[in-house]
């Protein structure tokens, strides 16, 4: 499976720019790599405009879904349309989508774990549900948003159902960098599944982004990694590397939940 990451510099508040950014990037990246998926980074049409975000929000996702839509069909690629703000019901959620090569939506989810050190209780309502396994293209897969990162609690289901791949989509700051790369290590070991981030570069009033996204394999190795100023990178995984870390290193078959604190 290829995959491309657009750790994009977004244009703060403008969706419709930053939509136009992704629809030419997508372009070339399809001529260039031919990815079967691609993904983008967290908050990608507005960046955190948090003062602005009820302004700003797609009510309802009734705009970017339907043009990422668009986008899967028209390019027959699978998109992980990393997160952005839709307004429902009068409030506003951090929500990721998948969308598969047919423009369905195969996965939705709202960001659970809102970020103290940004404000974001202020401004967002957090996900009532936490992440499930979806499938695109026969594989099981999970995603997560950005500080959901740091609560392996919610990884570790997805890994017990069978997730192969873990995205990870984000806006994570440059001042944390060091967190950011060694959690995602961890998660893929401790999990032995692949992970994926996408996070942007760029900056946004006083926050530097950090780009750095990041592949990673079943045995925590590093296939590729941004740097914190290219909003490119494209890299080939083998899902059946999986299955083999699995067999070799058989830490789900030698789990004792009867003995672990419930809750924890």
């Amino acid at each position: 499976m290829k995959v491309s990451v657009y750790q994009m510099e977004i244009i703060p508040g403008n969706p419709e720019g930053n939509m136009q950014k992704v629809k030419e990037w997508t372009q070339k990246e399809v001529e260039n790599t031919k990815p079967d998926v691609i993904v983008l980074p967290e908050m990608w049409t507005t960046s955190y405009t948090l003062e602005e975000i009820h302004q700003q929000a797609d009510q309802d996702g009734k705009t970017v879904i339907p043009f990422l839509q668009d986008l899967a069909k028209a390019h027959n690629i699978n998109i992980v349309g990393g997160s952005f703000a839709t307004k429902v019901d009068g409030d506003v959620y951090n929500t990721a989508v998948v969308i598969d090569r047919a423009g369905e939506v195969v996965y939705q989810y709202d960001k659970v774990h809102l970020v103290p050190m940004l404000n974001e209780p202020e401004y967002l309502a957090g996900g009532k549900k936490v992440p499930e396994v979806f499938e695109i293209d026969g594989i099981k897969m999970g995603l997560i948003i950005c500080y959901d990162l740091r609560f392996s609690e919610i990884i570790r289901p997805l890994a017990l159902e069978g997730a192969e791949v873990l995205f990870v989509v984000a806006e994570w700051p440059i001042s944390r960098l060091h967190h950011w790369k060694n959690i995602q290590v961890t998660r893929a070991i401790e999990n032995q599944m692949f992970v994926v981030s996408c996070n942007n570069v760029g900056t946004h009033g006083n926050d530097t982004f950090g780009g750095n996204s990041m592949v990673i394999n079943p045995w925590g190795e590093t296939l590729i990694e941004g740097s914190t100023n290219e909003e490119s990178l494209s890299v080939a995984i083998d899902v059946e590397e999986v299955k083999s870390v699995r067999k070799q290193v058989p830490v789900f078959t030698s789990r004792v939940p009867h003995l672990y604190k419930q809750g924890l």
